[in-house]
């Protein structure tokens, strides 16, 4: 199995901040309760979803192009505290001691550098060309329920579990349906009906979600709700087309800041995501530093191990001793699996 996985650091870094306690210090004093989560579920994701291909995506400081087009948006928003931004910069060099590719564009959010990586390889198998055509899944890791409106026959999205109250979910195309009523292709145009309190995107004021869902599944899509709104009058009344005609303007903007924008500039191949090698002697050592040792016993294996294993497994079995390297002089790159 070919599958990418797309993960959303800022996603996964604001859950873990929230998740485990602010307790969580190192002997410095310093809290690290958000990159200790984040690379806890970053560790676990390689068993849970045995990718052939990783990108982790980060959200870079400063306004977006949405801001610009419009204010408002994420105006409520209570702003960042300064102990999250704090492990940001710990959070890069963990995925970077683990050799997985990176991607961040200023002005852009992470969901939009991964709807353009999802754009570059979402193209069905038996139709692509080149080296696109040796995946065959897309999995996007994340908390943001944003994301959904990516899903389709080879994407879906992961949510990491929350401790045991909610357990991790894979979310496909029949799961998105059934939770929000109606299909992730849709999703754009519900928010720019409904609006999203969370990112203050207004959309038609009066019109909540049931009756999004409602002129969703009968007319499909913002445009043709627009197109057709005498047949809106007729089954739903003179005072729903009133107000889709008094705020069309910022349905239209709604949409706009909905829309997970898919054409960041950036360079991006598949052999760039695939996993590669990577040290583990420096991969301990950062933990170690991190004083996460507790991760380290969750490192996947080198290859020296793996050969170990493999060449010395049978004896291991029968009960004969064998001498492993020591760690420390093994200063060379390892597979990651």
């Amino acid at each position: 199995m070919q599958r990418l996985v797309l993960i959303d650091a800022h996603a996964l870094l604001h859950r873990a901040y929230h998740a485990f306690p602010k307790t969580l210090v190192n002997s410095k004093g310093e809290m690290v309760n958000a990159v200790y989560g984040f690379a806890r579920t970053l560790l676990s994701l390689f068993s849970e979803l045995k990718p052939s291909h990783v990108v982790v995506a980060f959200d870079q400081k400063g306004p977006t192009f949405r801001h610009h087009q419009f204010k408002g948006y994420k105006a409520t928003r209570p702003k960042v505290d300064q102990e999250l931004i704090d492990q940001i910069k710990p959070a890069h060099e963990v995925v970077e001691v683990l050799n997985i590719p990176i991607r961040e564009v200023a002005g852009f959010e992470a969901d939009d550098v991964i709807g353009t990586i999802v754009r570059r390889f979402k193209t069905s198998v038996s139709h692509s060309v080149g080296d696109i055509d040796r995946l065959d899944e897309i999995i996007i890791v994340t908390g943001d329920k944003d994301a959904f409106q990516l899903v389709n026959d080879r994407v879906k999205v992961y949510m990491p579990s929350r401790g045991q109250r909610i357990p991790a979910k894979l979310w496909d195309q029949q799961a998105v349906v059934a939770k929000l009523g109606i299909k992730p292709e849709q999703v754009v145009d519900f928010k720019a009906l409904a609006g999203d309190a969370s990112d203050d995107i207004p959309g038609v004021k009066g019109i909540g979600q049931k009756m999004a869902q409602k002129l969703l599944n009968r007319w499909q899509d913002l445009e043709t709700i627009y197109s057709r709104l005498n047949e809106v009058q007729s089954r739903l009344g003179s005072r729903v087309v009133n107000l889709l005609k008094s705020s069309e303007d910022t349905a239209r903007l709604s949409q706009k800041l909905a829309q997970i924008f898919a054409q960041v500039p950036i360079k991006v191949n598949l052999r760039q995501c695939q996993l590669h090698d990577y040290d583990k002697v420096k991969a301990v050592k950062k933990f170690t530093e991190l004083e996460f040792k507790s991760l380290i016993k969750k490192l996947p294996n080198d290859s020296l191990e793996e050969m170990t294993q493999e060449v010395f497994g049978k004896t291991a079995k029968a009960g004969k001793k064998t001498n492993p390297v020591p760690c420390e002089e093994r200063g060379k790159q390892m597979g990651l699996f």
